[in-house]
């Protein structure tokens, strides 16, 4: 099998771009694109400006959808309509560079507490609609687990791949860093074939730390093992800069080649 490895920075969103070029530098094959901030893929000048990066390198792209404020879970139904169309439009805009969009599940509210039934029906609606724009632009969307924050939907793989479950155009982001903050590492793992896309970074099992592979308690010697005979697809380390990412890159080399 063969494992492409990306790199990206959430905490660089309102970075100036140059510090892209530091990826191929440090001899990732590509970048994941968190689409918010300075880096809104569905703002004109933004776009072509990501464009103009992309296209003096040879970095592959794929995108993670922005998540700021968003929640698809939403009984408000203006936030969860709105939440929806921004998704869309991320997912519509990136099919002109790639081919895999990683979403955040919405969360719940108080009132959510109450009807959880609903919530789930709802946000399975959401994901219909996000599949159905990501097949009509020749885009896997992948519904991402999260780490453990009370009240988001989808940190057990239970719940992650119930939420999938029958809906067309939408697959799984495995964020491994998020499995370990629930320790669900195993658990997760044993859903490799399934995943369509897949996040790594180290944490110290408690909190959703971002740190360099092999910073933490991941034991990624077994992760690396079973994601190289498991997983064919791209591997996304997720970290603070790009000395982190030159650090982690190393650890890849040796645990997942």
């Amino acid at each position: 099998m063969t494992l492409r490895v990306y790199f990206a920075s959430s905490s660089k969103v309102w970075s100036s771009i140059e510090w892209v070029y530091g990826i191929e530098e440090c001899g990732y094959d590509g970048w994941e694109i968190s689409a918010d901030g300075n880096y809104r893929i569905d703002e004109p000048l933004a776009f072509r400006r990501i464009c103009e990066v992309i296209e003096t390198t040879s970095l592959e792209v794929s995108v993670h959808a922005p998540f700021t404020d968003l929640n698809i879970g939403s009984l408000n139904y203006p936030i969860y309509q709105e939440s929806v169309r921004q998704l869309c439009a991320c997912v519509e805009k990136a099919g002109e560079i790639t081919d895999r969009v990683t979403i955040h599940p919405g969360y719940i509210s108080p009132h959510g507490r109450l009807v959880p039934e609903n919530v789930w029906e709802l946000h399975k609606d959401a994901l219909r609609e996000i599949g159905r724009c990501g097949i009509e632009n020749g885009v896997l969307v992948c519904l991402e687990n999260m780490p453990d924050i009370p009240d988001f939907l989808c940190r057990m793989p239970e719940e992650l791949f119930g939420m999938i479950d029958g809906v067309e155009g939408v697959g799984a982001t495995i964020d491994i860093g998020h499995a370990n903050t629930v320790g669900k590492v195993d658990a997760f793992l044993a859903h490799l074939k399934d995943a369509g896309h897949m996040h790594i970074h180290d944490n110290h099992g408690f909190s959703d730390e971002h740190l360099a592979l092999g910073a933490g308690t991941i034991d990624w010697e077994m992760v690396g093992d079973r994601v190289r005979k498991e997983y064919d697809g791209r591997c996304v380390v997720e970290g603070r800069n790009l000395t982190e990412a030159a650090e982690s890159l190393e650890m890849f080399q040796r645990w997942f080649r």
